[in-house]
């Protein structure tokens, strides 16, 4: 029992920090935030948009 209780708490941990972390990105005004040139992004948004030559 405590160790299910362990690996619950340390999941729970996990997705907050990751919730907290797109929260705050978006408050920055990063539009894709998983994209690690975002700040420099000149599409405006278009990370997964890619035009093909």
């Amino acid at each position: 029992m405590p160790v299910d209780l362990i690996v619950s708490v340390i999941l729970i941990a996990i997705l907050g920090g990751v919730i907290f972390y797109i929260v705050r990105s978006k408050k920055r005004g990063d539009v894709c935030v998983g994209c690690p040139h975002a700040k420099q992004c000149k599409r405006g948004g278009a990370c997964g948009s890619q035009e093909k030559k």
